[in-house]
Formats: structure tokens, sequence, C-alpha cells
């Protein structure tokens, strides 16, 4: 992976990446004229990106569009990726980042881009064949300090780890080797957690997960995170419950379309999310209380699996008549949400792929919330959210929904009508939480069949950036 560092010096000789917000700046490089006008007339044409070949160094261009600062941003994050493409292409090792503007965030927003468009997941490869060699990029700019380059290492950094785990396979990632790559995790950053096995699970009374376990021949794990600093602004934590499925047959409700379940490794990316973003809160000690809670199994047809019909009396004491067994996310969640009651948290987020609803409502361009929190909590979100690119898009969450769930034989059900789907499901998980409630439907931008800029093909790491942000701001609000 890419290692960002601050420098104050530049190597005329080294592959350079630029940022400014002026043509006239061009000027301030050790350029030919001919090379300089060269770039001027490409950022003409089009300021995204201008690229000249000075006897064999790469100098790429990057200028400040006319926009809102958020798309300013995430043109500037994507204009980084298509420099580290041509970078990794000619097989570079090191490159070096320029400044030559003001604004320290959009000078991290070209570096962000760099690092995380040259990610790629080669645990499984045999050779070298295509991989990135970018291995550094050095960042000379007056207007960033090095604890903000740290700061962005660390979050790029977890945003791998989430994007590792997503991509891993089951025969390699399953509930337990999940619980043992958090506590690798925990160890290296610095959060503490417990990951509990099946005869604690069932001590507790998780039926939920334990009901969608019944079909797996391994077991299942419910893993809690906790970052607790004695200098935390709130007296009461920050909850996030990620969807821990690592991998998902959709039960003896078997999924029916053709090749739906060839990426279904990725329906644990709520999981990952918590654990990466959790692992940055900690390695940057933001002074913040937040627990996380990771239910984890697979869903399989095997063995004494549960069946629709079945009738399950959940941790919270609420019984759930099944209708549907690929409808397991929910079911798992809601367990992990009646658990999390005894920390008294200000604010609950769940994040999962949970719906196809919910990807079909938005696509793959951002996230769908929905929940009982006030406003202000959703609005906090989606400035969050804008401010590193993961939007949000916030679904009414009518009574209605919750009349789809009434269940004739139990106090609910699992599954509503084949509309309003992500809205059902999240009204289904509403009723194991008595705090103010966000649920986050990643189901869209998690996993990807094709590369989008940084954000590479499989798992992209989603609600890790997004989450980290919004619990800084929360910080640093109080």
């Amino acid at each position: 992976m890419i290692t960002l560092s601050k420098s104050t010096r530049t190597a005329a000789s080294r592959d350079t990446l630029i940022l400014l917000d002026s043509h006239s700046k061009l000027r301030n490089l050790d350029l030919e004229r001919n090379d300089r006008q060269y770039l001027t007339e490409q950022l003409q044409a089009d300021p995204q990106l201008a690229v000249c070949d000075v006897s064999g160094r790469l100098v790429m261009v990057h200028m400040i569009s006319k926009a809102e600062p958020s798309v300013q941003m995430e043109k500037a994050r994507r204009a980084g990726d298509a420099m580290a493409a041509r970078l990794n292409t000619a097989r570079r090792t090191e490159a070096q980042l320029i400044s030559l503007q003001d604004s320290s965030a959009h000078t991290l927003a070209l570096a962000e881009g760099v690092a995380l468009g040259s990610y790629a997941f080669r645990k499984y490869k045999s050779d070298a064949k295509g991989a990135p060699t970018l291995e550094k990029l050095n960042i000379i700019a007056k207007e960033v300090a090095t604890a903000e380059v740290d700061e962005m290492s660390d979050i790029c950094e977890a945003t791998w780890t989430a994007r590792d785990l997503v991509n891993e396979p089951v025969s390699f990632l399953n509930a337990v080797q999940l619980g043992a790559e958090i506590r690798t995790l925990a160890k290296t950053t610095g959060f503490k957690v417990e990951v509990m096995e099946l005869a604690r699970i069932r001590a507790l009374g998780l039926s939920g997960l334990l009901a969608v376990n019944k079909g797996s021949v391994d077991p299942p794990t419910f893993s809690v995170l906790e970052w607790k600093p004695k200098n935390a602004v709130n007296k009461k934590p920050i909850l996030l419950v990620g969807k821990g499925v690592v991998y998902d047959t959709g039960g003896l409700s078997l999924k029916p379309t053709a090749n739906s379940m060839d990426q279904m490794k990725c329906d644990m990316a709520g999981a990952a999310a918590v654990a990466g973003a959790i692992s940055a809160i900690a390695k940057q000690e933001l002074p913040v209380h937040v627990v996380g809670l990771i239910p984890a199994t697979d869903n399989r047809p095997g063995g004494n699996a549960y069946a629709p019909g079945d009738v399950v009396r959940m941790h919270s004491g609420l019984t759930v008549e099944v209708l549907n067994t690929d409808a397991e996310g929910r079911m798992i969640l809601a367990d992990a949400l009646s658990y999390g009651e005894r920390f008294n948290p200000e604010l609950v987020l769940s994040i999962a792929t949970l719906t196809g609803a919910a990807m079909r409502a938005i696509g793959t361009y951002g996230t769908v919330v929905m929940g009982t929190a006030p406003d202000s909590d959703f609005r906090k979100l989606e400035e969050a959210g804008n401010a590193v690119f993961e939007r949000t898009a916030r679904l009414p969450f009518w009574e209605e929904y919750e009349e789809e769930i009434q269940s004739d034989v139990a106090d609910i059900k699992n599954l509503g009508s084949d509309l309003g789907g992500a809205q059902t499901a999240g009204k289904f998980l509403a009723r194991f939480t008595t705090h103010p409630y966000i649920h986050l439907d990643i189901a869209g931008p998690a996993f990807l069949g094709k590369r989008d800029g940084y954000r590479t093909k499989g798992g992209t790491g989603v609600g890790v950036r997004l989450f980290y942000e919004f619990i800084k701001r929360r910080a640093v609000a109080r």
C-alpha cells in the first residue's frame, strides 16, 4: 500500500503531480516554456487532468474547478486516481505532489484519490502482473500539516482493511476468522474487543443470530468493539452496528436470480465498515466514546437450517415469523440492536448490505438512510457524506411501512410486501432499539462489478470514511 508523507524538498527528476487553482501558477514550476504551454492548453480544454512527459518524467496537473466545495474535492480525488493509474501503468514506485494553492482539504483529497485508487486485492494472485507499483507519495504543500497527512494515511489504511475483508472469500473469512481479524485490528490500532463464541451467544439468547446460523457447519461470532478515551466528549456512546453475513446463499429461500450469489462474500461489508471506522477513530485517538457490534455468520441451506414459517423469539423477547430466510441480515442485526440497549447510546447507527430495494432506488452512487433520529442527526450525516463523497439519500419512514410487517402468528414478520422493501426492513430493525436510530443500507455502493475511479472493483470500503468524518465532526462540535 502507498505511504503518504509530508516533505519540504522537491526532486527535479521525480514524477510530479501538481494541484493549482490558476493557469498562471504553472510559471512557478521549473519547466521549459513549451512544456508549460502544452499543459496550459490541455487545462483550458479540460481542467481535470493535463499530462506532459518531460524527458521521461511524468508531470500531471489538476486545476481546481469552479464548483461546490464537495464537488471540487471529489474531482480532485478522481484526478488523483487518474494520475495514480498513469504512474502504475508506467511501473513507477514513488512520486511527489506539489500544491500551488492554499486549501489543505483539496490537497489531501488529491492524495486520497492516489492512495485509494492504487488499491488492489492481490492475496490470491500467483504473480505481480498488473499489480500497482506505487509505494510512496511525498506531499510538498505549505498548507498541509504533518498531522493531517498522518490522519489521511490512517483513513486510507482503514478503508484498505475494510476492502480486504469484503474481498476475502468465505473459504477463508468465515465468522470465526472475521472475529480473529477484528482481534488483530484491535491490537494494532488500540481499541478493545470481545469476540463471543457459540456458548456465550446461546447464553445471551441471541436467537436471531442462532437461527440464521442453524444451516451452517461453522459457528457464529458476536464481536463487541469499544473505543473509550478518558477525554470523551460524550457521556453516552455512539453505537455502530454492522451486518456480518460472511456469505449469503439465501438459506432455504435460495437466491433465485442467475449469478446472484457470485458476490455474496460482500454481505459482511457493514461489519467491515464498523471495524474499519473504529480502527481509524482509535488510531487518531478521537475524543468520542464509540461502541461497535458485529454479529457474524454465514447463511446456508444445510443441516437444520431455519425455514419459512418458523417463529423465533429474539433477544429482545419479541417473536418473529420467518417468511423468507434470505431476509437474514435483519434477524442478526435485530439481536445486536437489542443487545446494544445495555450501553444506553446517544445515537445508534446500523450499516448493512440489506435490500435490493435500496440499490434499485438510487443505484451504486450513494447510501440509503432512514430512521427515528432527529433531523439534525440526518443533516450532520449528510454533511459528512458530502465531505467524503459517500452521499446519503434519506427515504421516508412513515408509519404505514410498519403495518407491512405485522404478523398473524407472531409479533412481527421478517418480510413486508414487494413494495417499499428498504423501508419495511428499516421498520423491522427500529423495533429493536429505543434510542435515536439511523439505518444505512449500503447494498448499492458496497461492492462494484466494475471500477468507478478510486472506488476500485470489488469491495469499496464504503462507510469507513463516512463514519470517521461524522464522528470527528461530532467531537469538534461539542
